[in-house]
């Protein structure tokens, strides 16, 4: 794609970044409302059925995930035209998703500004090691890094981390507003769980919520995982790196079932809002059907997207996602080859 047409594509999109007071609105009624009710309905059949009740529990975790997205718009500034309502509704929704609104808006913005560049990795991304790093890592590196990737701790602990260590401590560098924001939400939590626990009891309190954010998180850590995760996703090194080329080619468009769309908040239309991240979420499907380029992005169903937990390694050679297994087989290959050379330097240096 030449330079021209990247910049002819970015402008396609600049007409559906625009927020709509109504639909913000309607959103937010439509998500948190269903999620109080569905809470509440989790805790009244506790004492009824701990099956009926953790069913209530992931069925309220859709919500969670769905207002998240509200809060992950604010952090874009594109929820609302007033930058502090969007702060506003931005801390709210952190708060019930447990996420502090503006350490995580400062690490998903560069996030945006970095994703696919292999010379910028780290920040509000998954961990991508390239082959040849695996290859030259030390043992531990590569034994933290397989289990990092191993689904049962990417989905399993990762929602614990994020939600209990990740977004309730501030960077050592963060600045007065960032910190007194995550310390406004940590209070808020403490408050708002302290009421809670004294309603339901410490019992269904933990149940409930234990299962609904659990759930949640892992949702939101497979839907970012399997976005950027593909077998022919885009990554370069800064020198040849290009933004539109990343969103687009970088991030993939999850097709979802309708409800389960509705549910994510349309965010399954990622190369979308890589592209334009100020297009509000219930504009992306329209951006994406009316702009016939987009269209051509990687279609990822849910069928594809669990065949991608298979890839673990990026090789830049041939642009393209790895599995451990294919490594492996190189690396045995090289063996033979690499030890004959070492033989052939220590005899020739003596």
């Amino acid at each position: 794609m030449s330079k021209e047409k990247t910049k002819q594509l970015h402008k396609s999109v600049a007409p559906f970044a625009k927020s709509d007071m109504k639909k913000s609105i309607l959103q937010l009624v439509n998500t948190i409302l269903p999620l109080v009710i569905l809470w509440a309905a989790a805790w009244q059949a506790f004492s009824v059925s701990m099956w009926l009740s953790a069913g209530f529990s992931v069925a309220a975790s859709f919500f969670v995930v769905r207002t998240f997205i509200i809060f992950h718009d604010c952090t874009h500034g594109s929820f609302f035209k007033n930058k502090k309502a969007n702060d506003i509704v931005g801390t709210i929704t952190g708060i019930l998703t447990l996420f502090a609104y503006e350490k995580w808006k400062r690490e998903h913005a560069i996030h945006h500004a970095t994703s696919s560049n292999l010379d910028k990795r780290g920040v509000g991304d998954i961990w991508v090691m390239t082959v040849r790093e695996y290859e030259e890592a030390s043992f531990w590196t590569r034994l933290g890094y397989r289990f990092y990737r191993n689904p049962l701790i990417m989905f399993g602990f990762g929602p614990l981390y994020l939600v209990l260590i990740s977004s309730r401590f501030n960077r050592k560098d963060a600045r007065k507003k960032e910190r007194m924001n995550t310390y406004l939400i940590n209070g808020s939590l403490v408050v708002l769980y302290t009421a809670l626990i004294l309603l339901t009891g410490w019992q269904a309190f933990l149940f409930v919520q234990g299962i609904a954010m659990f759930t949640a998180g892992a949702l939101g850590i497979w839907l970012f995982y399997i976005q950027h995760t593909f077998e022919d996703s885009y990554f370069e090194e800064e020198s040849e790196w290009d933004y539109v080329k990343a969103a687009v080619e970088g991030s993939s468009y999850y097709k979802l079932p309708k409800v389960l769309q509705w549910a994510t908040g349309n965010i399954g239309f990622h190369h979308v809002h890589h592209l334009a991240p100020r297009v509000p979420n219930y504009n992306l499907e329209m951006a994406h059907e009316l702009t016939p380029p987009l269209q051509k992005a990687t279609t990822i169903d849910m069928k594809k997207s669990l065949e991608s937990l298979r890839y673990k390694l990026y090789d830049p050679e041939h642009k393209t996602f790895v599995t451990f297994r294919d490594v492996r087989r190189l690396m045995n290959a090289k063996t033979p080859a690499l030890k004959l050379k070492a033989e052939k330097t220590r005899l020739e240096t003596k």
